[in-house]
């Protein structure tokens, strides 16, 4: 199975933290060539002085508060290289039922997530296609497959990111680009946490409470980690998952009850 990313160049999106940093980290592993991108400097030295460079890796970032998407066109119509690569990854829009939203939270949510990776794609498509080889992975949510209550916005945000990222599928699989949706259940990441904290005010009970019935809903019994997800992204990224293209993948310990 070749799994070797070596020579590969990864743009991985919301990399100082969670599931971004992971997938960072697990990239470089097999040989990719890094540049991170999140919007606090000290957080991207931190995450950077961390990957591997066992294999000659030459690894960078771009500080860009994703809110700002003028901005973040700009830096990347900035970066020289030819990426493989690309990893999509934005936190989530606040917790609460979709009728109480405002329209700003439904239009920021889709900059933040839809707009901005089609800028990212525009970036990196056409060097995937003279190299022949791409892989665009989205870190979206189960909420593709399956709403989950009260996280209006973001159910809707995330079902928009899928179908675009479907259609793309189609449109660039026979340069061997793949664009594939990675579906983490409930995994220990700071958002997750935020999440308890806001069940746990609205509901009345403690955070404990909130976070073993979470549990209850998951087969394997606990939480995932960013690590396992990361594992996901980082094999659809490789050589080996070639003929992988426009899927969801869940990595929810069996909570998603839809095939």
């Amino acid at each position: 199975m070749e799994l070797s990313l070596k020579n590969k160049n990864a743009i991985v999106c919301g990399s100082t933290q969670g599931i971004g940093e992971s997938s960072a980290i697990e990239l470089a592993k097999l040989g990719a060539n890094i540049t991170l991108i999140a919007r606090n400097q000290s957080k991207l030295l931190n995450v950077l002085s961390e990957l591997d460079k066992s294999q000659g890796q030459v690894h960078s970032f771009v500080c860009i508060d994703f809110s700002d998407t003028e901005k973040l066109k700009e830096e990347v119509n900035l970066l020289k290289d030819t990426y493989h690569i690309l990893v999509n990854n934005t936190g989530g829009p606040a917790a609460g039922p979709i009728a109480d939203a405002n329209t700003q939270s439904f239009e920021d949510a889709f900059r933040m997530h839809l707009i901005n990776n089609q800028i990212l794609v525009q970036k990196v498509v056409e060097g995937m296609k003279k190299e022949g080889f791409g892989r665009i992975v989205n870190i979206i949510s189960t909420s593709v497959k399956a709403p989950i209550p009260g996280l209006g916005v973001s159910n809707t945000i995330r079902a928009a990111v899928a179908n675009w990222a479907k259609t793309l599928s189609i449109e660039v699989g026979a340069y061997g680009i793949t664009v594939n949706n990675v579906l983490p259940g409930f995994t220990n990441t700071n958002r997750l946490k935020s999440l308890i904290t806001k069940k746990s005010e609205v509901q009345g009970e403690t955070e404990e409470e909130i976070a073993n019935a979470m549990k209850s809903q998951v087969p394997a019994g606990r939480f995932g980690e960013a690590n396992e997800v990361a594992n996901a992204v980082a094999f659809l990224c490789t050589p080996a998952a070639a003929y992988i293209n426009g899927i969801n993948v869940p990595v929810d310990g069996g909570r998603t009850k839809s095939l």
